[in-house]
Protein backbone atom coordinates (compact mmCIF):
# COMPACT_ATOMS: atom_id res chain seq x y z
CA UNK A 1 0.00 0.00 0.00
CA UNK A 2 1.46 3.42 -0.85
CA UNK A 3 2.54 5.41 2.19
CA UNK A 4 0.25 8.30 1.33
CA UNK A 5 -2.83 6.05 1.58
CA UNK A 6 -1.96 4.49 4.93
CA UNK A 7 -3.42 7.35 7.00
CA UNK A 8 -6.64 7.24 4.92
CA UNK A 9 -6.87 3.49 5.37
CA UNK A 10 -6.38 3.74 9.11
CA UNK A 11 -8.96 6.51 9.38
CA UNK A 12 -11.47 4.37 7.57
CA UNK A 13 -10.79 1.47 9.92
CA UNK A 14 -11.43 3.67 12.95
CA UNK A 15 -14.57 5.19 11.51
CA UNK A 16 -16.16 1.94 10.38
CA UNK A 17 -15.03 -0.28 13.20
CA UNK A 18 -13.70 -2.86 10.71
CA UNK A 19 -12.08 -3.30 7.31
CA UNK A 20 -13.27 -1.18 4.44
CA UNK A 21 -15.56 -3.21 2.14
CA UNK A 22 -14.28 -3.83 -1.37
CA UNK A 23 -16.08 -2.01 -4.16
CA UNK A 24 -17.16 -5.28 -5.82
CA UNK A 25 -18.53 -6.78 -2.58
CA UNK A 26 -22.16 -7.69 -2.56
CA UNK A 27 -24.27 -4.83 -1.23
CA UNK A 28 -26.65 -5.94 1.54
CA UNK A 29 -30.33 -5.26 0.95
CA UNK A 30 -31.58 -1.99 2.30
CA UNK A 31 -33.66 -2.14 5.43
CA UNK A 32 -37.40 -1.65 4.89
CA UNK A 33 -38.67 1.80 5.77
CA UNK A 34 -39.96 2.07 9.28
CA UNK A 35 -43.70 2.08 9.55
CA UNK A 36 -45.39 4.93 11.30
CA UNK A 37 -46.20 3.90 14.82
CA UNK A 38 -49.74 4.33 15.98
CA UNK A 39 -48.66 4.87 19.57
CA UNK A 40 -47.55 8.39 20.41
CA UNK A 41 -43.86 8.86 21.14
CA UNK A 42 -42.80 10.30 24.45
CA UNK A 43 -41.62 13.85 24.28
CA UNK A 44 -37.83 14.05 24.21
CA UNK A 45 -36.24 17.20 25.56
CA UNK A 46 -34.46 19.15 22.92
CA UNK A 47 -30.71 19.08 23.27
CA UNK A 48 -28.48 21.80 22.05
CA UNK A 49 -24.73 22.28 22.46
CA UNK A 50 -25.08 23.26 26.12
CA UNK A 51 -27.92 20.89 27.01
CA UNK A 52 -31.45 21.80 28.13
CA UNK A 53 -31.23 23.58 31.49
CA UNK A 54 -34.89 22.89 32.20
CA UNK A 55 -34.63 19.14 31.70
CA UNK A 56 -34.97 17.15 34.93
CA UNK A 57 -31.83 15.44 36.19
CA UNK A 58 -31.66 11.66 35.88
CA UNK A 59 -29.90 9.20 38.06
CA UNK A 60 -27.38 8.37 35.35
CA UNK A 61 -26.57 11.99 34.50
CA UNK A 62 -26.35 14.13 37.67
CA UNK A 63 -26.58 17.84 37.21
CA UNK A 64 -23.37 19.83 37.59
CA UNK A 65 -23.97 23.21 39.17
CA UNK A 66 -21.24 25.64 38.25
CA UNK A 67 -20.37 28.12 40.99
CA UNK A 68 -21.37 31.69 40.54
CA UNK A 69 -18.47 34.12 40.85
CA UNK A 70 -16.11 33.07 43.66
CA UNK A 71 -18.73 31.51 45.94
CA UNK A 72 -17.15 28.60 47.76
CA UNK A 73 -13.79 28.99 46.04
CA UNK A 74 -10.49 29.86 47.68
CA UNK A 75 -8.76 32.44 45.50
CA UNK A 76 -5.39 32.00 47.26
CA UNK A 77 -2.94 34.66 48.34
CA UNK A 78 0.64 35.61 47.58
CA UNK A 79 3.03 32.94 48.85
CA UNK A 80 5.12 35.54 50.64
CA UNK A 81 2.16 37.16 52.38
CA UNK A 82 2.78 37.47 56.14
CA UNK A 83 0.74 35.25 58.42
CA UNK A 84 -1.09 37.29 61.03
CA UNK A 85 -2.74 34.60 63.14
CA UNK A 86 -1.72 33.30 66.57
CA UNK A 87 1.63 31.53 66.47
CA UNK A 88 3.05 33.71 63.71
CA UNK A 89 6.17 35.77 64.37
CA UNK A 90 6.95 39.34 63.47
CA UNK A 91 9.71 41.90 63.92
CA UNK A 92 8.72 44.53 66.47
CA UNK A 93 11.85 46.66 66.18
CA UNK A 94 15.54 46.85 65.33
CA UNK A 95 18.22 47.92 67.79
CA UNK A 96 21.67 48.16 66.24
CA UNK A 97 22.58 44.63 65.14
CA UNK A 98 19.75 43.05 67.13
CA UNK A 99 16.13 42.50 66.19
CA UNK A 100 13.17 42.28 68.53
CA UNK A 101 11.09 39.30 67.43
CA UNK A 102 7.69 38.51 68.91
CA UNK A 103 5.13 35.72 68.56
CA UNK A 104 1.42 36.54 68.24
CA UNK A 105 -0.93 35.03 70.81
CA UNK A 106 -4.70 34.92 70.97
CA UNK A 107 -4.63 36.94 74.20
CA UNK A 108 -2.56 39.72 72.63
CA UNK A 109 0.32 39.43 75.14
CA UNK A 110 3.00 38.56 72.62
CA UNK A 111 6.26 37.18 74.09
CA UNK A 112 9.41 38.68 72.54
CA UNK A 113 13.11 37.96 72.37
CA UNK A 114 16.25 39.65 71.09
CA UNK A 115 17.66 37.95 67.97
CA UNK A 116 20.87 38.10 65.93
CA UNK A 117 22.01 36.06 62.92
CA UNK A 118 25.72 35.27 63.24
CA UNK A 119 27.91 35.19 60.12
CA UNK A 120 31.48 34.16 59.42
CA UNK A 121 34.20 36.35 57.91
CA UNK A 122 32.88 35.61 54.40
CA UNK A 123 29.36 36.77 55.23
CA UNK A 124 27.89 33.25 55.36
CA UNK A 125 25.12 32.70 57.92
CA UNK A 126 26.38 30.13 60.42
CA UNK A 127 24.48 30.38 63.71
CA UNK A 128 21.58 32.10 65.45
CA UNK A 129 21.32 33.54 68.94
CA UNK A 130 18.32 34.81 70.84
CA UNK A 131 18.23 36.35 74.33
CA UNK A 132 15.20 36.97 76.55
CA UNK A 133 14.80 38.19 80.15
CA UNK A 134 13.55 35.75 82.78
CA UNK A 135 11.37 36.51 85.82
CA UNK A 136 13.20 37.88 88.81
CA UNK A 137 14.21 35.62 91.66
CA UNK A 138 15.97 33.01 89.54
CA UNK A 139 19.66 32.23 89.29
CA UNK A 140 19.53 33.01 85.58
CA UNK A 141 18.47 36.57 84.83
CA UNK A 142 18.19 35.83 81.09
CA UNK A 143 17.84 32.81 78.86
CA UNK A 144 19.35 32.25 75.45
CA UNK A 145 18.82 29.82 72.59
CA UNK A 146 21.79 29.15 70.31
CA UNK A 147 21.40 27.23 67.04
CA UNK A 148 24.45 25.92 65.17
CA UNK A 149 24.81 23.70 62.05
CA UNK A 150 24.12 19.97 62.27
CA UNK A 151 27.81 19.34 61.47
CA UNK A 152 28.86 20.82 64.84
CA UNK A 153 30.99 18.62 67.11
CA UNK A 154 28.65 18.39 70.09
CA UNK A 155 31.21 17.06 72.58
CA UNK A 156 33.19 20.32 72.31
CA UNK A 157 30.09 22.38 73.25
CA UNK A 158 29.87 26.10 72.45
CA UNK A 159 31.91 28.79 74.22
CA UNK A 160 31.14 32.49 74.64
CA UNK A 161 33.32 35.35 75.87
CA UNK A 162 32.78 39.12 76.05
CA UNK A 163 35.48 41.58 74.97
CA UNK A 164 38.23 38.96 75.29
CA UNK A 165 37.27 38.01 78.84
CA UNK A 166 36.93 34.58 80.41
CA UNK A 167 35.09 32.10 78.18
CA UNK A 168 32.23 29.96 79.42
CA UNK A 169 31.30 26.61 77.90
CA UNK A 170 27.68 25.62 77.29
CA UNK A 171 26.62 22.08 76.27
CA UNK A 172 24.19 21.26 73.47
CA UNK A 173 20.75 19.91 74.35
CA UNK A 174 19.54 18.32 71.11
CA UNK A 175 19.67 18.51 67.33
CA UNK A 176 16.74 18.89 64.96
CA UNK A 177 16.25 19.61 61.29
CA UNK A 178 17.06 23.30 61.86
CA UNK A 179 20.38 22.54 63.58
CA UNK A 180 21.81 21.80 67.02
CA UNK A 181 20.36 23.68 70.00
CA UNK A 182 22.00 24.92 73.18
CA UNK A 183 19.66 26.44 75.76
CA UNK A 184 21.72 28.46 78.21
CA UNK A 185 21.24 30.88 81.08
CA UNK A 186 23.04 34.13 81.89
CA UNK A 187 23.40 35.62 85.35
CA UNK A 188 22.66 39.29 85.93
CA UNK A 189 26.41 39.97 85.99
CA UNK A 190 26.78 38.34 82.57
CA UNK A 191 23.85 40.34 81.20
CA UNK A 192 25.55 43.48 82.47
CA UNK A 193 28.69 42.40 80.61
CA UNK A 194 26.69 42.20 77.39
CA UNK A 195 25.29 45.66 78.05
CA UNK A 196 28.70 47.22 78.71
CA UNK A 197 30.62 45.31 76.05
CA UNK A 198 31.19 46.07 72.40
CA UNK A 199 31.45 42.51 71.03
CA UNK A 200 31.33 38.92 72.18
CA UNK A 201 32.87 35.85 70.59
CA UNK A 202 31.23 32.48 70.03
CA UNK A 203 33.37 29.44 69.21
CA UNK A 204 32.12 26.13 67.80
CA UNK A 205 34.04 23.14 66.42
CA UNK A 206 33.10 21.40 63.14
CA UNK A 207 32.67 17.62 63.40
CA UNK A 208 34.56 17.09 60.12
CA UNK A 209 37.60 18.98 61.45
CA UNK A 210 37.83 18.58 65.24
CA UNK A 211 41.24 20.26 65.27
CA UNK A 212 39.78 23.51 63.96
CA UNK A 213 37.52 26.19 65.42
CA UNK A 214 34.93 28.49 63.94
CA UNK A 215 34.90 31.89 65.62
CA UNK A 216 31.80 34.04 65.25
CA UNK A 217 31.45 37.64 66.36
CA UNK A 218 28.37 38.58 68.38
CA UNK A 219 27.84 42.30 67.94
CA UNK A 220 26.63 44.02 71.10
CA UNK A 221 25.61 47.18 69.27
CA UNK A 222 22.06 47.99 70.38
CA UNK A 223 21.95 45.17 72.94
CA UNK A 224 21.07 47.37 75.93
CA UNK A 225 18.19 49.19 74.20
CA UNK A 226 16.90 45.98 72.64
CA UNK A 227 17.09 43.99 75.87
CA UNK A 228 15.21 46.67 77.79
CA UNK A 229 12.55 46.87 75.03
CA UNK A 230 12.04 43.10 75.17
CA UNK A 231 11.81 43.17 78.97
CA UNK A 232 9.20 45.90 78.80
CA UNK A 233 7.15 44.10 76.14
CA UNK A 234 7.17 40.81 78.06
CA UNK A 235 5.91 42.46 81.27
CA UNK A 236 3.34 44.69 79.61
CA UNK A 237 0.44 42.32 80.35
CA UNK A 238 1.36 41.62 83.96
Amino acid sequence: MPDLLKPIFLAALLAGGGPVAAQDAETPPAAPPAQEADTPQADTPAADGAGNPEAPATGDQPQVVEPSGTDGLNMGEPADAPQAGPGSSYAAGTFGDWEQRCVRTAEGTDPCQLYQLLKDDNGNAVAEMSVFPLPQGREAAAGSTIITPLETLLTRAVTISVDGGQSRRYPFDFCAQQGCFARVGFTQAEVDQFKRGSAAKMVIVPAAAPDQQIELTISLSGFTAGYDAVAKANTAGE
